[in-house]
């Protein structure tokens, strides 16, 4: 199992821990925001538009607030410019790391990715010396309390999806960019209980990480994910299980 889907494990349960909510709701409100100025503000013509609807809408955020986003993006109302800039570098273990953040102030983003890789022993790098790593694609979660693997596979496999896997009752499925919406439609008609669909990084291959080598990278992710300015955080990392079990106490 990557290290992406163990840590998504853990945000799930410090998110249902710490309450929070509104900062899902911003970040969600900044998303939309920014792909409805990239892409315009109609959702058929703009796949990261509709994936960022669609986690809105299982994050259960109003019409209202979602409206209001894609409007602002679109320039239809006025509000602060948010830019987007993707931070990266290496962690402990040469993790290569990417840190996808939405901003209003660049100079105070780049102040606090930057002491956040060195206080946890990083390196923040040139934009490209790692991005090389990953490709961006569809990644779509689903409770799998009240389902079966063999039935998230075939359901994701009629609806194009490239890639299965399971977790600690969670359920990843991997999808090319452009299919993303069409294997959530899928996904959805089958039943299946989806708590999360975004376009993100992926690792194509994945760096083994143990001991305190292991910890110091959590801490890094974990401190550089609870940033205001911060949308994503994504690694080539791999820890297993039960040394993810024992960090998971010190995040």
């Amino acid at each position: 199992m990557s290290g992406h889907s163990k840590w998504a494990n853990i945000k799930r349960r410090k998110g249902s821990q710490d309450a929070k909510k509104a900062k899902v709701f911003g970040r969600l409100i900044r998303e939309i925001t920014v792909a409805a100025r990239q892409g315009g503000g109609d959702p058929e013509g703009n796949p990261r538009l509709r994936a960022a609807l669609v986690a809105a809408r299982l994050a259960n955020m109003t019409n209202d607030t979602v409206e209001k986003a894609a409007k602002r993006g679109a320039g239809e109302l006025e509000g602060q410019v948010i830019e987007e800039i993707a931070y990266e570098g290496y962690g402990p273990g040469g993790v290569a790391i990417i840190v996808e953040t939405q901003t209003d102030n660049r100079n105070r983003t780049t102040a606090e990715v930057r002491h956040a890789f060195t206080k946890y022993g990083g390196n923040l790098g040139a934009t490209g010396c790692v991005s090389y790593m990953f490709e961006r694609k569809g990644v779509i979660t689903i409770d799998g309390e009240d389902t079966t693997l063999e039935a998230v596979m075939e359901a994701a496999i009629e609806a194009g999806a490239e890639d299965v896997e399971e977790d600690e009752g969670t359920i990843t499925v991997t999808t090319a960019m452009e299919d993303m919406h069409t294997v959530n439609a899928g996904l959805t008609a089958a039943g299946l209980a989806i708590t999360s669909a975004n376009l993100m990084p992926v690792p194509g291959s994945y760096i083994k990480v143990e001991g305190d080598e292991a910890v110091t990278l959590m801490k890094l992710i974990s401190y550089m994910d609870d940033l205001d300015d911060v949308a994503r955080v994504v690694a080539n990392f791999d820890i297993d299980d039960a040394t993810m079990a024992a960090i998971e106490d010190q995040l």
